[in-house]
């Protein structure tokens, strides 16, 4: 395949470009669950990213993890697969599914993370909210690059 250019990989450029924002918003969480921050969103009782995110929030860390350091790692190597793809000609090959599984995996686990946020702690992050809705257009954006990257491997196939 090859590598491509910015006009034939907008969808990756914008998940390369949202992964920026996404990295902003995970760090902000890992410093503010460390308990570098203060509280920046103690609006109402449903509002509360102390209960979410915070140091002493019980469903913020997976074992000793923070969920945000998971965050952090996982927007990285977002953004590192979609800027390697084009310095490494055997990852642009293989960059769309890559992407696809990596952003799908981080999807489902913010959905999963929304979900514990409305249903058992029954208190939402907007920060959180910020990174769930980045990680949805990622998705969104990968499945599109996948379907054209698809298309056109079929195209090519048929010459």
């Amino acid at each position: 395949m090859g590598v491509r250019n910015w006009p034939e990989d907008w969808q990756i450029r914008l998940i390369q470009l949202l992964a920026v924002p996404g990295l902003m918003v995970a760090f902000y969480l890992l410093l503010y669950h460390n308990g570098n921050l203060i509280d920046a969103c103690t609006a109402s009782s449903w509002d509360d990213c102390g209960k979410v995110s915070g140091p002493d929030a019980p469903y913020s860390s997976i074992g000793p993890i923070p969920v945000a350091l998971i965050g952090l790692v996982g927007y990285a190597v977002i953004f590192l697969l979609t800027w390697l793809k084009d310095w490494w000609p055997l990852l642009d090959d293989y960059s769309p599914e890559l992407i696809v599984g990596l952003t799908g995996f981080a999807f489902l686990f913010s959905l999963g993370l929304t979900a514990l946020e409305l249903f058992v702690i029954n208190a939402i992050c907007r920060f959180c909210l910020v990174s769930a809705a980045i990680i949805t257009i990622m998705f969104v954006l990968a499945i599109s690059y996948l379907r054209r990257f698809s298309a056109e491997a079929i195209g090519e196939a048929a010459d």
